[in-house]
């Protein structure tokens, strides 16, 4: 099991929370505010993402993710569940074969849902269309820190008229939590550059990219690199580390990635879900190599990043597991100091919120990568 001890103190007030998208607010999505916070001078920059192209230069690389957002949250009936706790809500996390499926189980509460924390296995639960989930074991118990006690992932085996994917398009919804009080449909949680459906919450940090900023980021000789990572559900409230997760790095971005380091030049992260799979994919001389499958890596300051130089990403709750990677890049005074200037200037947290670019320092050592023929 990994520790993460990496907290800030701050405290982040609930007018602070995005609760609706950005357009309903009477923004475009790349007029959301923009905090850039550099590394090597503490100097911290408010404006708006549209000014996004402004920070980054000539043979940097972009990196973004292309996996799509599903409905990932069915309604679901516990069969031999009292009355009261017969009604719930079934998350999709992650697929581990044809027909299971590790999935969360959360009980209706005053403010959207809660983990459901008291399902066995064996438990039988009915879907939308007569389909069913049967809760087999409990995932990755040694990484919850409560073997033997309270199961948030199970494996459940899933009977669906369909597959997954085309299953959830029809009967499922996005997931959201308490923060956001009213559904939206699934096209507010996807980015311009969805291609590959299978992540169960949306990879925000890309949601601001419009075409326009793409074709300014091109036009300024900025590279902009796709790979895929298919998230699994978040944890708001106990903050675990992040589970296994699906990704692919391409050739073509692996080697744009390499070239961009072998000039000293910035390869910016678009999440953390692009930190991980990047990281990755790093060979032990810290070239980044084409691959696929599955990663349990979990980004630390002892571990620190290989490969990643600078991170956009939203803004994380004081406990969140994502802290350790940012921490690894930015360091815990830079990264404290950011957070109370973020909270002092009101910008707004989660998938609807705004975003923090962290730039780090140009690696100029990494001309000894030596590569051929730039």
């Amino acid at each position: 099991m990994i520790t993460l001890d990496h907290s800030l103190d701050v405290e982040v007030g609930e007018d602070l929370e995005a609760r609706e998208p950005p357009e309903v607010r009477g923004l475009a999505r790349d007029q959301v505010r923009l905090m850039v916070s550099s590394v090597s001078d503490d100097e911290i920059t408010h404006t708006r993402f549209f000014d996004f192209p402004d920070f980054v230069e000539t043979g940097d690389v972009v990196v973004v993710n292309t996996s799509a957002t599903i409905n990932a949250a069915l309604d679901a009936e516990r069969i031999d569940a009292p009355g009261d706790d017969r009604n719930c809500v079934l998350h999709l996390s992650t697929p581990v074969s044809v027909s299971e499926w590790v999935v969360e189980l959360r009980q209706h509460a005053a403010k959207g849902t809660i983990p459901l924390l008291n399902a066995h296995a064996g438990e039988r639960l009915v879907l939308p269309a007569n389909a069913t989930a049967e809760l087999k074991a409990p995932y990755l118990p040694e990484a919850t820190g409560f073997p033997g006690g309270p199961v948030r992932l199970w494996i459940a085996k899933l009977s669906l008229p369909d597959d997954a994917i085309t299953y959830t398009a029809r009967y499922g919804m996005p997931i959201r939590y308490g923060y956001v009080p009213k559904s939206w449909p699934l096209s507010y949680y996807q980015t311009i550059f969805a291609r590959e459906s299978g992540s169960a919450e949306m990879p925000s940090a890309g949601r601001a990219f419009t075409q326009e900023i793409v074709e300014r980021l091109t036009r300024k000789g900025v590279r902009v690199a796709a790979l895929t990572l298919h998230t699994g559900v978040s944890s708001l409230e106990a903050h675990e580390p992040p589970y296994p997760e699906r990704y692919r790095v391409p050739g073509s971005t692996a080697s744009a990635v390499n070239e961009a380091r072998a000039l000293g030049r910035h390869v910016v992260a678009v999440g953390t879900t692009v930190v991980r799979a990047l990281e990755t994919a790093a060979n032990s001389d810290d070239r980044v190599a084409a691959r696929d499958g599955w990663t349990d890596l979990v980004i630390t300051p002892e571990r620190g990043l290989r490969v990643v130089s600078s991170i956009l990403t939203g803004f994380h709750e004081p406990k969140a597991s994502h802290l350790a990677m940012l921490e690894s890049l930015a360091g815990p005074e830079h990264l404290q100091m950011a957070y109370e200037e973020a909270i002092r200037e009101k910008y707004l947290w989660h998938e609807f919120g705004d975003l923090h670019l962290i730039m780090g320092e140009r690696d100029y050592e990494n001309y000894k990568l030596g590569l051929p023929n730039l």
